[in-house]
């Protein structure tokens, strides 16, 4: 049985960046990450020499079938000045650089190394849709999922209508959801989708006008989401605006050990805790309106760092659909099962709520380029924490934080746990 005390050797975050999240024709994914780094060197607050480095860890899920590139790694590690330092691709689904932060956090921890860069690449827009589907598709079980006619829309649909089944819920409190993202993107200048829905429904507006065409009246936010024009159904009951879109984009952080922080940083943030758990393919779970593995990891990393549920102050979550933060929320031990729902129609997860949850518009509206989607959160995270979150900082002394990463289905989780000392 594994004990997860805190870390032998504490670790800090000292620097993070991150590429525009969105679509970039011409780009690849060595230029986004090379602007990442770019911003994450910035940021550290006295500097640092890249050859003080001792390893790369790159999550990444499918540069392969995206871009026709394999071993991106030690490319990535070329393009920011670290070679001849060793350099690992961490591939786990849109968990990939999730898993990649805790693979730095542990070699630091054991010694191994001193000071890590974690990164998350994914070029995804170069395909058309169908081909970006079939290869999200390889995240789930090809044998038997995907031949019965199963793509990643339709797998949290499945959870979605469980969910409302079970407890209660309707498609307008997905929508919800939704619109709180939408709201906290729209003033994040990174964001793929920086606009509200109702600049959304605006915009469409102005269009019809512009074209000569009839004005579509919409009472408010739910009335344009339930417009099967403006928002067609993917896979019922998530609809377009249910659903995170097709993304590239880059993410950089430097974690050092706990006894250099200083020499990087004036204001470090510390990693107190980290989980990561595994489950099943999705048709052999018995239970379809929660994560086994992403309470796993969340019960590791609380253990790890003697938090509470109850301590976390802003969190970012993995709501690649927008049942998804419904379902991670409850897993996460933030509202009891079948209470998650409730939380963004009464505003507890709002940026000036009681729990803020995806203040930097979450995939949904910040956009998921799947391989850097885990280390995009930890940005936030560090923003937030540090008080350069802008418009959107949450008010208030931000002492615990926490991201939650998820890859495919849940077959993959990681929750890490940061604060303040």
């Amino acid at each position: 049985m594994a004990k997860f005390r805190p870390l032998s050797r504490g670790v800090a975050v000292v620097g993070a960046g991150m590429s525009k999240f969105g679509a970039f024709p011409g780009k690849s994914t060595r230029d986004l990450f090379v602007e990442a780094f770019l911003e994450m060197r910035d940021s550290v607050d006295k500097g640092f020499n890249p050859a003080e480095v001792d390893a790369l860890y790159i999550g990444n899920f499918s540069s392969d079938l995206f871009e026709g590139q394999g071993h991106t790694a030690p490319i990535m590690a070329e393009w920011v000045g670290l070679a001849p330092k060793p350099a690992v691709r961490v591939e786990d689904a849109c968990a990939s650089s999730g898993v990649a932060l805790r693979q730095g956090i542990l070699a630091i921890a054991s010694g191994v190394a001193d000071i890590v860069l974690v990164g998350g690449i994914e070029k995804m827009t170069d395909l058309p849709t169908a081909e970006v589907t079939d290869t999200l598709a390889t995240a789930s079980d090809m044998l038997y999922e995907i031949p019965a006619g199963f793509t990643f829309p339709g797998f949290y649909a499945s959870m979605a209508t469980s969910y409302m089944h079970k407890f209660g819920a309707t498609p307008e409190s997905f929508m919800k959801v939704g619109i709180k993202n939408h709201e906290n993107g729209a003033l994040n200048d990174k964001a793929q989708f920086g606009k509200t829905i109702r600049q959304v429904m605006d915009d469409k507006i102005a269009k019809s006008e512009a074209r000569g065409l009839p004005i579509p009246v919409w009472e408010n936010e739910i009335a344009f989401l339930q417009d099967a024009r403006a928002n067609p159904i993917i896979a019922w009951p998530m609809r377009l605006f249910d659903c995170s879109p097709i993304s590239d984009g880059a993410a950089a952080l430097l974690l050092v050990s706990e006894d250099l922080a200083n020499k990087f940083s004036e204001d470090p943030l510390y990693i107190l805790g980290t989980g990561q758990a595994s489950d099943v393919a999705l048709h052999e779970r018995e239970n379809l309106t929660g994560l086994r593995a992403a309470r796993e990891a969340a019960r590791q990393a609380y253990l790890m760092s003697g938090v509470t549920p109850a301590d976390i102050q802003v969190a970012e979550v993995h709501d690649c659909f927008t049942i998804a933060e419904v379902i991670a929320i409850e897993d996460l031990g933030f509202f009891p099962e079948g209470e998650g729902y409730r939380a963004a129609e009464t505003g507890v997860t709002g940026r000036t709520g009681e729990k803020p949850i995806n203040t930097s518009g979450g995939l949904k509206s910040k956009g998921h380029p799947v391989g850097a989607s885990g280390a995009g959160q930890v940005i936030e995270i560090w923003k937030q924490m540090r008080g350069l979150a802008g418009d959107r900082q949450v008010a208030g002394e931000l002492e615990f934080g926490l991201t939650h990463n998820v890859g495919g289905t849940g077959g993959t989780c990681t929750v890490h746990i940061f604060g303040r000392r």
